[in-house]
């Protein structure tokens, strides 16, 4: 035993170095890892790498390939963060979508370290998931496999196996004794084993992702150029999440409310004059206040074949239920609620919230045709010149990145809301305010 230990050990050590040598931007991720012998025969919790040494030699034994190649899916899945996972329903799909998105990157590096048998059976399934899935990371695949379950996911599985992904599931402090908790948890919930894996290592991996990017977009551009799928995930990890309530706070304007406002008067006058006249205070406390609310504003509509009008509908459902949550609108309103392809299909005036409800359980998508931008901007200058607005302070345009924009910026702030899996135009005008969401987050 301590002989294939020993031996174990040796060849984890140069499939590591083979990566080292191959993928310099890999070397913070490669030297994160405690080589540590357990009873689950290949897996990681983002800290230790645990193995069997029974089962590292047979592996190198029937294909020394096999051993690089898994030991570089199991780093990509740290890189790529899969296995801190907070809302999952379905273990399995997540499990086989974090599989095949790290195959994926590894058969574009094109390394012949890596070139494992197994990358050519794959080669069928996932020419046929990159015509539904752009691109393939995990979080598309695991969407795509909720509304398209794959008949037979353990035998599909098993086509992109590389690791045990028990550690990710584990319950608090059961990563410590691992060894001895192999097959405990195995079927509990998805993601009930996240506040087990390290915080501190969670962040550690968020760091060296973003470093792993920089290094990719700069230094190693010759190999960037060769990892489309693996820069392709990296964008999709770090990407920016976005506030869409604090987002929508730029469009508000000051004005006054009737409210009490107790920070406008001084209590020491207050209750001095309840103490000496009994019951009336010396300065009363106004009634009302100044806030920043939103008053008018123009919700553009992208309603081109390309954008579809259930996505359009759950937009603007989102967008109210945003204003009226946080009690955005004053009690008087001036909004616009404008469809748009390459000419102005609808204009709807909305001046309170009950004619906004009335609308959204009447709204229909109309126009689907090409897309220009610089209509709406025409119109609304209309408008303004009209006295219809007295004070705009923006308008947000919801698209799918295709068409043209205006040549000069407006008089008022314009934002594009995008949708990230139809984004396609990079040449958003320096003026525009951006804005890209995920459809999850719509």
């Amino acid at each position: 035993m301590t002989q294939a230990e020993t031996l174990a050990r040796e060849i984890l050590l140069l499939s590591r170095n083979t990566l080292l040598v191959n993928l310099r931007f890999l070397d913070a991720a490669l030297s994160q890892f405690a080589l540590t012998p357990a009873s689950l025969p290949f897996a990681t919790d983002g800290q230790n790498l645990y193995y069997t040494p029974r089962h590292v030699l047979l592996r190198y034994k029937e294909e020394k390939e096999q051993s690089v190649r898994d030991y570089l899916h199991l780093v990509f899945h740290c890189v790529f963060q899969h296995m801190y996972v907070h809302t999952l329903v379905d273990r399995t799909l997540w499990d086989l979508s974090c599989d095949i998105a790290v195959e994926e990157v590894i058969n574009g590096l094109l390394l012949p370290s890596t070139a494992a048998k197994r990358q050519e059976p794959q080669q069928t399934e996932l020419a046929r998931l990159r015509q539904t899935v752009k691109p393939l990371t995990a979080e598309k695949l695991y969407r795509h496999f909720q509304d398209h379950p794959p008949r037979d996911p353990e035998n599909l599985r098993a086509l992109f196996l590389g690791d045990d992904h028990t550690p990710w599931y584990l319950p608090p402090k059961a990563t410590a004794t691992v060894g001895g908790n192999s097959g405990k948890d195995k079927n509990g919930p998805p993601g009930a084993g996240n506040s087990g894996l390290s915080a501190a290592m969670e962040q550690a991996w968020k760091d060296i992702s973003q470093r792993m990017q920089m290094d990719l977009e700069t230094f190693s551009k010759q190999q960037g150029d060769r990892a489309g799928a693996l820069t392709q995930n990296l964008l999709a990890v770090n990407r920016e999440t976005y506030d869409y309530t604090a987002f929508l706070k730029k469009f508000a304007v000051r004005g006054e409310v009737m409210r009490l406002d107790p920070d406008e008067f001084d209590y020491v006058y207050y209750t001095y004059g309840l103490k000496l006249y009994q019951n009336m205070p010396l300065i009363e406390p106004l009634e009302y206040r100044e806030v920043k609310r939103i008053r008018e504003f123009v919700i553009a509509i992208d309603t081109s074949g390309s954008t579809s009008g259930e996505l359009v509908q759950k937009f603007v459902q989102k967008t109210y239920n945003v204003l009226k949550s946080t009690e955005s609108f004053f009690s008087k309103i001036n909004l616009h609620i404008l469809q748009c392809d390459t000419d102005i299909q609808e204009d709807v005036k909305i001046t309170s919230q009950e004619e906004f409800d009335a609308y959204l359980k009447t709204m229909t998508i109309k126009g689907l045709g090409g897309t220009d931008f610089r209509p709406v901007f025409a119109y609304v200058d209309e408008l303004r010149r009209g006295k219809e607005f007295q004070n705009l302070k923006g308008l947000i345009y919801f698209t799918d990145g295709y068409g043209d924009f205006p040549e000069k910026k407006p008089d008022y702030d314009a934002a594009f809301v995008f949708v990230e899996d139809e984004y396609n135009n990079p040449d958003v005008p320096p003026w525009a305010i951006k804005l890209v969401l995920q459809k999850d987050e719509i």
